[in-house]
């Protein structure tokens, strides 16, 4: 779908994120777009959640992979079809969308009403720009930054484009013709992601079950997880092997964004960096160092070398040192396959928590150094195609979202003239193809605590 180009004609917005507007389009107060909604006690209505890219959803109770029985749903906040739902503390980054059908949102949400000249899906676009985004930040109120709230008395009064009723509708409808491409676009990245992870673990799973010689004799393993090994191999408790470091209950309120030691959390387990660091005094028996082996003890019990500096290591998670017998990265390959055993075997209607003693109770077959190393080296040899490939991929889907989020700033503020798109039958698309356009599980914030999240 081609886009005609920049507005005839300009004039100043008074507003220093976006210097100018096409000079029929307003600027006005939220407070004049919207009205609050304040509604309790609807508890059969659906629960929400909120995307950090895709705005509002109805949540699939069913298929969640951390599961929490709701209580007090009559305290829950209705959310009308059209209105506006946001998370008071999450805004700053995304949280905020219109609601698909009437729902239950928490009551750490807001919820606005939009007037008959504000179509909630252009405002939802238009919240979720870089630009505007600081500007809640500037409106937010709080003891500290990171818990700052963007409460509904200082969401009124921040001021919003306005183009005329029929440019919103129609900006609206390019966006999400847009939205359909870019959408099928990253779900056949994802779907390529999932087949070559796939073919990384199929081989990962023979090089530690079976070995690299394949005449050698088998044997049964005696684990209930794993049916026969290479006679030669020996069964080792991972208790003896490996010493457990437990991750440490560090006080909150200590948590700070820029001064301190580097705290890993779960959300840091894939990075290579932390989110939040600690400022107090560090606390030896959590100190993680790089290259050691961290699991998360909740949820998936997801496993991952730590490739950032020294760190220290927050709860519900564990830091595994091989002494003897077992190399961290042999260990690193097989106890995944463990994990991913007794998750499957965990039922639970809330998040799944695996303890220190569960994984000292692990036996594995394992051979000797030897071995081991040329284990890994295979691996490694075999599988780093396919790191290649993935990493192509999503550094693909990476690209086309920063293409998506330049294209929405440059619509939503006038910078691009898109009154003449018409879209083709190839542009419609439905709520739930544009699931696709979510990050993976932490680009939702979900209804519960305080903060927005279980």
């Amino acid at each position: 779908m081609a886009v005609a180009g920049a507005y005839r004609n300009y004039r100043s917005s008074g507003l220093p994120w976006v210097p100018r507007l096409p000079e029929d389009w307003q600027v006005l107060r939220n407070g004049r777009l919207f009205a609050h909604r304040v509604e309790t006690g609807f508890p059969d209505l659906p629960i929400l959640e909120v995307s950090l890219r895709t705005g509002v959803r109805v949540r699939d109770m069913e298929n969640l992979k951390r599961k929490q029985v709701m209580s007090q749903k009559e305290k829950y906040k209705r959310a009308a079809k059209g209105d506006i739902a946001y998370n008071m503390m999450r805004m700053w980054q995304g949280a905020v969308g219109p609601a698909p059908v009437d729902g239950l949102v928490s009551p750490a949400y807001v919820v606005v009403k939009p007037y008959d000249e504000a179509n909630s899906s252009y405002y939802s676009y238009l919240f979720r720009t870089a630009a505007y985004m600081q500007e809640v930040n500037k409106f937010s109120r709080g003891i500290v930054a990171d818990r700052n709230r963007l409460y509904w008395e200082s969401f009124k009064q921040m001021p919003s484009l306005v183009p005329p009723r029929p440019e919103q509708d129609q900006i609206v409808a390019y966006l999400r013709a847009q939205d359909a491409h870019i959408a099928r676009f990253i779900k056949n990245k994802r779907d390529l992601i999932k087949l070559l992870t796939e073919q990384k673990l199929r081989i990962i799973d023979h090089a530690v079950t079976r070995g690299l010689d394949a005449t050698v004799t088998l044997k049964p393993s005696g684990i209930e997880w794993l049916s026969e090994v290479p006679e030669h191999w020996e069964v080792v408790h991972i208790g003896s092997a490996v010493q457990i470091v437990n991750g440490y209950p560090f006080d909150s309120g200590l948590f700070d964004a820029f001064v301190g030691h580097p705290l890993v959390r779960i959300r840091d387990l894939n990075r290579t960096h932390t989110e939040v660091r600690l400022n107090g005094p560090e606390v030896p028996e959590a100190v993680i160092n790089t290259g050691d082996l961290i699991v998360g003890m909740d949820g998936d019990f997801n496993v991952a070398r730590w490739r950032g500096e020294r760190a220290l290591l927050n709860q519900r998670m564990c830091c595994l040192r091989p002494r003897k017998q077992i190399t961290t990265e042999y260990l690193a390959l097989i106890i995944p396959k463990a994990l991913k055993f007794i998750n499957d075997l965990t039922l639970s209607t809330t998040v799944k928590h695996l303890s220190s003693g569960d994984v000292k109770r692990l036996r594995f077959p394992i051979p000797d150094e030897t071995e081991q190393l040329q284990i890994v080296a295979h691996v490694q040899a075999e599988t780093a195609p396919i790191n290649d490939a993935i990493t192509r991929a999503e550094e693909e889907i990476k690209l086309i979202r920063e293409y998506r989020d330049r294209l929405i700033v440059d619509v939503v503020t006038g910078q691009v003239d898109v009154r003449g798109s018409q879209p083709s039958p190839d542009d419609v698309v439905d709520d739930t193809a544009l699931a696709a356009l979510s990050d993976d599980p932490e680009d939702v914030t979900e209804v519960g605590d305080d903060d927005g999240e279980y």
